[in-house]
């Protein structure tokens, strides 16, 4: 297997910007991961970023971890632990508008130095988005103005620790899942490792770097390339030894925007099934929040449903809502067998053909018009 892509933006400046492209090419194509070094933003920023993470987590977040694993009895499990993670974290949000100052236990310098790193974030967020536009002939600024919506980008942290844990085996730090947004950017710890990916079928660990920025690509911008570009698999492994630091930030679209394959990248002769839906980001969400630890597929297949019913008469929305709740309640059953049955039973093809169904019914509802004309 090829190495993990680690690529020197720098470089995107000199004689080898052709070969860093292509190099970042390669990584949306076929990884959907790849680590940043010398990204633009300081070592001393990342340096201070660390230390006051990991203050904090000692002084306001560690007990309530403790007393939370002493609450679920989890270092006393005997059966692998399905339905929860070994993680403690805390969320900022950025964009459209901040709630750094709302957020309690934040230090006044933790907060603006979290404020200056998040505006460095969205900087780099939107420098690869562009360089994604050129990559796939794309005019500049599309996928930002894809994310767009009527008031802007969602852009979020999500401040991690995965502490020692006596049962690794048994809990995982974080489930397997697809992150559902646009374009991730995580600064993680570089002497604790756990983080992995799914490529060709084995698990990758993500090597941890000092001072690298670590992108992967969320579900929006797998659909906006019509999947050229693909969202992946990854996980956190529990860790007997050491408490990992991770600062995941998420550059996602706007609630109301309209995410759909951009055209020049659609086959002029693609079947129907061969092309990604059209749906409002919220929407998406929705629906993820349910089944964030599920296939992506079978979340895709059901924003094709959404679109089928769009612009529809008030009184179809009901008809189609009740045919949908019935196929909802059909997944999270199958959720429910596979956590039973984890090893056994693997989402895929069966959920792939059920909401697929699903899919056909609903237009067939749409055709005959119950609601009348």
């Amino acid at each position: 297997m090829d190495n993990f892509p680690v690529i020197n933006l720098e470089k995107l400046n000199g004689e080898e910007k052709a070969v860093v492209m292509d190099q970042i090419k390669d990584a949306c194509e076929n990884w959907g991961f790849f680590e940043l070094v010398n990204h633009g933003i300081s070592n001393e920023l990342l340096d201070t970023v660390e230390r006051l993470t990991k203050e904090h987590y000692k002084k306001c977040m560690e007990q309530r971890f403790k007393e939370m694993v002493e609450s679920k009895a989890l270092e006393g499990v005997q059966a692998e632990v399905t339905d929860i993670d070994w993680e403690s974290t805390f969320y900022l949000r950025h964009l459209p508008q901040s709630n750094i100052s709302e957020v309690p236990d934040l230090t006044d310098e933790h907060r603006k130095v979290m404020k200056e790193f998040a505006g460095k974030l969205e900087t780099l967020a939107e420098e690869l988005l562009d360089l994604f536009c050129e990559n796939l002939g794309l005019e500049k600024g599309y996928l930002t103005k894809a994310f767009h919506g009527s008031i802007g980008p969602n852009f979020g942290t999500k401040v991690s620790n995965y502490p020692p844990c006596p049962k690794p085996d048994l809990i995982k730090g974080l489930r397997a899942h697809t992150d559902a947004g646009g374009i991730i950017l995580l600064f993680q710890d570089d002497k604790v490792s756990g983080l992995q990916l799914l490529k060709d079928g084995e698990w990758v660990d993500v090597p941890p770097m000092r001072h690298s920025i670590v992108i992967n690509l969320g579900d929006q911008l797998e659909v906006i390339t019509n999947g050229k570009y693909k969202s992946v698999l990854h996980r956190v492994i529990a860790q007997t030894d050491g408490n990992r630091m991770s600062i995941a930030s998420f550059y996602n679209p706007g609630n109301d925007a309209v995410i759909y394959p951009a055209e020049s990248l659609v086959e002029k002769e693609a079947d129907e099934k061969e092309v990604y839906p059209k749906f409002v980001f919220d929407d998406y969400m929705k629906l993820y929040a349910g089944l964030k630890f599920q296939a992506k597929e079978p979340r895709f297949e059901a924003m094709k449903t959404v679109g089928a019913t769009a612009n529809l008469p008030p009184a179809a929305a009901t008809v189609i809502s009740q045919n949908m709740g019935s196929h909802m309640k059909c997944w999270r059953q199958w959720r429910d067998l596979k956590m039973e049955h984890s090893e056994k039973c693997k989402e895929g093809p069966n959920m792939i053909l059920y909401s697929s169904v699903h899919v056909t019914e609903v237009k067939e509802i749409v055709k005959a018009k119950p609601w009348g004309s």
